[in-house]
């Protein structure tokens, strides 16, 4: 019963709260301003292209991918994947995540530090979370104090992947809107928009951050009141 509910679940719930606002947020506010069209009519394609154009980054192919809200850019192919109401839609949304996603484009090319980091984290802290809570539970099962340190220290690198994500995507966005304005793709008015479906974005990356702290936390609760056992 213990594994079913403990205590230390009540520290997730404010993460669990922003976790559910954030989602709502981003996908009312995306479908908000991908109603809205652009003034030049720019579909996130086309736009993508002239921007990619326009800084030199000719190397960097545009890929269609299925889906809402599954834009990424993938530095190990140099592939830009716009989902479809972005690479079709001449929206305000569309230019904003278009451009976002050329904003770590832009951090590739660049060598910015975070994203190089977050890039080499990716593999530990893959592997920290798929162990870390069976090292961690096991550990608590058994009385194992140095199974629930391993459990716990694998999950720290999963949390600091989640740390690092969120300056390299603030970072992404601010490069996004500097770069339609520069470049004259959005007027001053749909620069707001796209900031706005941006924050919006934010908060899911804001919202996995906590989620992560918080279940460290928690881990490390468990493991004193085991040991106190």
């Amino acid at each position: 019963m213990f594994f079913l509910w403990d205590p230390t679940y009540v520290i997730l719930l404010p993460a669990l709260i922003l976790s559910i606002y954030a989602s709502i947020k981003v996908r009312s506010t995306f479908a908000y301003f991908s109603e809205i069209l652009n003034s030049r009519r720019l579909t996130g394609k086309e736009a993508a292209e002239i921007i990619l154009k326009t800084i030199g980054l000719n190397d960097v192919r545009i890929e269609l991918v299925p889906g809402v809200l599954t834009d990424h850019y993938d530095p190990t192919s140099k592939v830009l994947r716009l989902s479809e109401p972005v690479y079709y839609n001449p929206s305000v949304a569309a230019l904003g995540v278009a451009a976002h996603e050329i904003g770590h484009a832009i951090q590739h090319a660049t060598g910015y530090y975070a994203l190089a980091l977050r890039s080499s984290l990716v593999p530990i802290a893959s592997i920290g979370t798929n162990l870390a809570f069976p090292l961690f539970f096991l550990g608590f099962i058994f009385g194992s104090p140095s199974l629930m340190n391993i459990g716990i220290m694998a999950f720290s690198l999963a949390v600091l992947f989640y740390l690092i994500t969120l300056p390299v995507e603030l970072n992404a966005s601010k490069r996004a809107q500097e770069v339609l304005l520069s470049l004259g793709l959005v007027t001053s008015k749909e620069a707001e928009g796209v900031k706005r479906v941006l924050n919006a974005a934010a908060l899911t990356y804001l919202a996995a951050a906590l989620t992560a702290l918080l279940n460290l936390l928690r881990l490390i609760l468990l493991a004193n009141m085991r040991r106190r056992d």
